[in-house]
């Protein structure tokens, strides 16, 4: 039998749950940081992204560290602070990598004017958060 989208929502399937974690401004940038060095210092990531506040950077570092990233705080003078993927945010490697390479192979696509990732999951109200600098 053919599904009917009257009979549906789209906030009980998987897919929502997985952008419900990883959508927001410069989450998968974290997520992709982490996969591509480890261990990784804040200001380590910060340098890395670039153009990036320490406001705008540690917000999304805060959310993502319930579930997927492991935050770990030193306590010393200057303070340090190391982020890492958990072993749940180990097991998005995959789909990172599908992504990486995607983009690889379509890379000398002419990008179409006005389509940033950040703006795709736009009509998902309450998912992505698009946070100013």
């Amino acid at each position: 039998a053919q599904r009917c989208i009257s009979n549906e929502s789209l906030c009980t399937t998987g897919f929502h749950y997985t952008l419900s974690l990883i959508s927001g401004k410069y989450k998968m940038t974290i997520l992709y940081t982490l996969m591509e060095f480890g261990v990784v210092r804040f200001n380590e990531m910060k340098r890395y992204i670039g153009g990036i506040s320490y406001k705008t950077l540690s917000a999304p570092c805060k959310e993502l560290s319930d579930q997927l990233v492991h935050r770990e705080e030193y306590p010393q003078i200057p303070p340090k602070v190391e982020y890492s993927l958990t072993e749940r945010g180990k097991s998005l490697i995959p789909i990172l990598d599908n992504l990486c390479q995607w983009g690889t192979t379509t890379a000398s696509d002419p990008p179409v004017p006005g389509r940033f990732f950040e703006h795709l999951f736009d009509f998902l109200p309450g998912v992505w958060y698009n946070t100013p600098d």
